[in-house]
Parts: structure tokens; sequence; C-alpha cells
């Protein structure tokens, strides 16, 4: 078996035309979700890997899917700086094309958000506000990735493109899913890239940027419950620095 990707989490290898994500802890619950997940997204239609089978390697959980030929969006945008805008095309279209979806079994998008700033490290003046603002939020019932980022794309050598990793899919309000994958693109100091991945986002799905930014506090305290050391900062300065109504 070939290694595809790893880290503390987990290790992806490819087993011929299978791909096996193996965890590397024992927590069951996660692990069965997010091939729930993964299963209710496929079943809208979009272009995803089939998910294969649930199973344990050596006592630890793997969930089973196809294996997809291809490079990941982030590699392509690497090795071609000058198709950036392209990519960053093709990028949109495909989060749009999520956002069009419904699969009324999965979780809601606002249930999360509100259980996710409960488990922050934040003060409760700093919480109620950030439950107010997302309560405040309308109801939507889109299908949103929850970690759309090029490197969850796959596009072969045709150029189909495949969309990875559904362990975040929740249904709620597109701009809530817009506004992470803008403070992904931050996180990896990419802060151009954030800039003009929101215009487009803003302009293809005329959405008002302003709409999107309301999202960034309440997404960056729900990012911020991971207790990545290096993230925390960044993330708890989008969410001091909002002006509460």
């Amino acid at each position: 078996m070939k290694i595809l990707t790893e880290n503390d989490l987990k290790t992806v290898y490819q087993d011929s035309s299978t791909c096996i994500k193996l965890f590397h802890h024992s927590d069951k619950a996660p692990i069965l979700n997010e091939a729930l997940n993964h299963a209710r997204a496929e079943e809208t239609g979009l272009n995803i890997p089939r998910l294969l089978e649930v199973t344990t390697i050596d006592s630890k959980w793997a969930i089973k899917m196809d294996y997809i030929e291809g490079k990941t969006l982030e590699q392509l945008m690497e090795e071609n700086p000058e198709k950036e805008d392209e990519y960053l095309n093709l990028f949109v279209d495909l989060q749009l094309s999520v956002h069009e979806k419904v699969s009324p079994l999965l979780t809601k998008l606002k249930d999360k958000m509100n259980r996710k700033i409960d488990e922050a490290e934040l003060d409760a003046t700093t919480k109620y506000e950030l439950h107010t603002r997302l309560n405040g939020m309308p109801k939507h019932n889109k299908v949103c990735h929850g970690d759309f980022n090029p490197s969850n794309i796959i596009v072969k050598d045709n150029g189909e493109a495949f969309i990875i990793d559904w362990a975040h899919a929740t249904q709620g309000n597109a701009s809530a899913d817009a506004a992470r994958t803008y403070l992904l693109f931050c996180l990896q100091n990419k802060k151009t890239l954030a800039d003009k991945y929101l215009k487009l986002f803003c302009q293809k799905s005329d959405t008002a940027r302003q709409y999107v930014e309301k999202w960034m506090p309440i997404v960056a305290a729900s990012q911020s419950v991971k207790k990545k050391k290096e993230e925390r900062d960044f993330l708890l300065s989008w969410v001091d620095v909002v002006d509460y109504e």
C-alpha cells in the first residue's frame, strides 16, 4: 500500500483502486459520523468518491472508498501559479454546486455552531453575543462542506473534479461555508488569495461581502475549538474585533 497523506489523526493509503483512511484514535463515533456524512453527500449526486466500507485494520478504524487518480487543486495551484484565476473559478463553481444540493438528514449547521461556541475557551459575554448573532442569522438548508479548501478537491487528468473529506458536512447557510473557506486560506497565510476568493464567491453567488463577514466571528470561534496553538491567536482576533449590534 502507498501512503498518500499522513497526520496526527490518520494515514491515507492507496491500495490499487481503493483509498483507505486509517484512523490513529479509537473514537468510533466521529468516524462513523464521517462515513454517514459521506454517504449522505454521495446521495445528492455530487462528484465524490464512492464509499465502499467501514472496517477495522489491526484494531484501528478505517474508511474505504474509491481511489481517484489525480492531483489536488492545491497542488495544481502551486505548480501552475499563472493559472490561479482559472483554478479559483473552478474552485468557487464547485463550492456553489455543493450549495445547490439539499440533504435533510445532515446535521444542522446552526446546531453544530451553537455547540462549538459552548465548547470554545471564551468568556460568557462573548459566547452570549456569538449565540445571539448566530441565532439571528437566516435559516437555510443548503449542503455545506465545512472544510472546503483546494486540498479537498482532486482533479483527474481529463479535468474532472472530485470533492473529498466530508467529515464536517452540515446543512445550513452557504455564507457560513464561505466564511470558513476564507478563514482557512488566511490560516495558511494566503490573505491575498483569501480576498480574491471571497470577491469571486460573492460575485458568482450574488451575496454581499458584508453578509459573509457577519459569519466570520462565529466560524472563527467554532474553529478555535480544535485548540491548535498556532491558530488560536489569529482566530480569537476575529472573535474580538467584532462590533456587535
